[in-house]
């Protein structure tokens, strides 16, 4: 019997630390989780699972319209922002039982409350100390907003789940995904939407092309794009507040959304007490076994700011468990990782954009094709789809494949599997399409346009 307490002691109860925890303790190991706030982590809380359910909701405005050119009329439809909040709420909470059943079912002991580093083998709750043979950091990320005249106005993606009221006018600065997506649920849910980003276009990292014929089908929806600017004050004022913008211009709204990025989630977790080494953004440093400068001390997640998808940190989970107590290697590969972003219209990627294809791979093909979609044709939208593939042509294998377009992430998803398989393009051009979908188009293009 070994001499602590616990054989793993996880301090974070997001989707990554559940999953070591879960695992670990069905092994056998006695397992402890510490999380102070919710079940979860942000994924299921106030990021991920809420944030797709309000896209969802944005969008039924979209299909209420587009249902007239297929000879349906209705009255026109009235949204109650008190009933989504409600309904996610309900769904949240079962999740967050679920989470919580997982750890009992596997024999984990869950500690709701705040967990602290004590050194390399001991955790603090409150008064209380714990010991552990290995210690893993799962807190994940937090909201960062600069600090600025009126920056406490602003509220981040945590309250924005939450709100009393459904805003009239909203300002939605930042150029990541958080802030795309949000712009597309205010807009969709009705609100008059502004977003500003410093930044000549959004979605840095991104592909080229994807980035900016989102940002043309944004506008298209009626979202206001301003690019190349920033906040520099925010004001409260009799009907809200005002956004001073570094242009002079002053903006009125109800409501200011900072989304300009994360940070790990570092604060209070008594790094004083354990020599970990930190990168410039605070991130946890972790060698390739996802092990901290402190031998005993593991992190996984967004705390190690590497990839940020919570897909990843569930397969980091399982990858430090096999290793630690399974003796056999699962590591996880970060090559073709699929992602979306659930702008409207969504956008998702697989693999290399066309600029880190140039670079990786030397010379590519790039085949591209925009189209309006089938359904579009009577609904009178003026919506496009985009599908881009990048080949490399010392292979034709395909290393790239991105996309604007509705359910964009599900179509992704099965690119991702092929192109991890080290799918070909004669073997895309080879596969038969499904007629007549937009995802037949994957397989039918055929020149390429560069």
């Amino acid at each position: 019997m070994s001499d602590f307490d616990f054989d793993l002691f996880v301090i974070g109860g997001g989707s990554g630390g559940v999953r070591a925890g879960r695992m670990a303790a069905s092994l056998g190991k006695r397992v402890a989780v510490a999380e102070e706030r919710y079940m979860g982590g942000t994924c299921v809380n106030v990021g991920c699972v809420p944030k797709k359910l309000f896209s969802y909701a944005a969008h039924f405005h979209e299909d209420f319209e587009n249902a007239a050119g297929f000879g349906w009329t209705s009255q026109p439809p009235s949204f109650d922002w008190a009933t989504l909040v409600r309904n996610k709420d309900q769904e949240i909470a079962r999740l967050n039982g679920i989470y919580q059943r997982l750890l009992d079912n596997a024999g984990a002991t869950v500690f709701h409350q705040h967990a602290e580093l004590r050194g390399p083998h001991t955790v603090a709750l409150g008064e209380r100390t714990i010991s552990a043979e290995r210690i893993l950091v799962a807190t994940g990320g937090w909201p960062y907003v600069p600090s600025f005249p009126g920056s406490e106005h602003a509220v981040t993606s945590n309250e924005l789940f939450s709100l009393e009221t459904l805003p009239a006018r909203v300002v939605v600065v930042g150029g990541g995904y958080i802030a795309v997506e949000f712009a597309g649920i205010f807009n969709g849910l009705g609100c008059q939407t502004i977003q500003l980003y410093r930044g000549p276009l959004f979605l840095r990292g991104f592909d080229d092309d994807a980035r900016h014929f989102l940002a043309q089908e944004v506008q298209k929806k009626g979202v206001d794009l301003r690019f190349s600017v920033d906040v520099q004050s925010i004001q409260k004022s009799d009907s809200g507040y005002i956004v001073t913008t570094t242009s002079g211009e002053e903006i009125g709204c109800d409501l200011v959304v900072y989304a300009t990025g994360r940070k790990p989630l570092t604060d209070r977790l008594g790094l004083e007490h354990c020599a970990l080494d930190l990168d410039r953004d605070g991130a946890i440093r972790v060698n390739s076994d996802y092990q901290t400068s402190v031998p005993s001390i593991y992190a996984i997640g967004d705390v190690t700011n590497r990839v940020n998808l919570t897909p990843v940190a569930l397969a980091e989970g399982m990858a430090l468990v096999w290793h630690l107590f399974r003796d056999h290697e699962r590591p996880v590969d970060y090559e073709f990782i699929p992602s979306a972003v659930f702008s409207q219209p969504n956008l998702a990627t697989v693999g290399y954009t066309e600029a880190e294809a140039q670079a990786r791979f030397g010379t590519v093909s790039v085949f591209s094709s925009t189209f309006t979609p089938l359904k579009h044709t009577l609904s009178g939208s003026a919506e496009k789809t985009l599908m881009k593939l990048i080949v490399d042509v010392a292979t034709d294998r395909v290393v790239g494949a991105h996309m604007v377009g509705p359910d964009a992430g599900e179509t992704i998803q099965g690119l991702a599997i092929a192109m991890k398989a080290g799918a070909t393009k004669a073997m895309f051009d080879s596969t038969i399409g499904i007629h007549p979908t937009s995802a037949e188009e994957w397989v039918t293009m055929r020149e390429p346009v560069r």
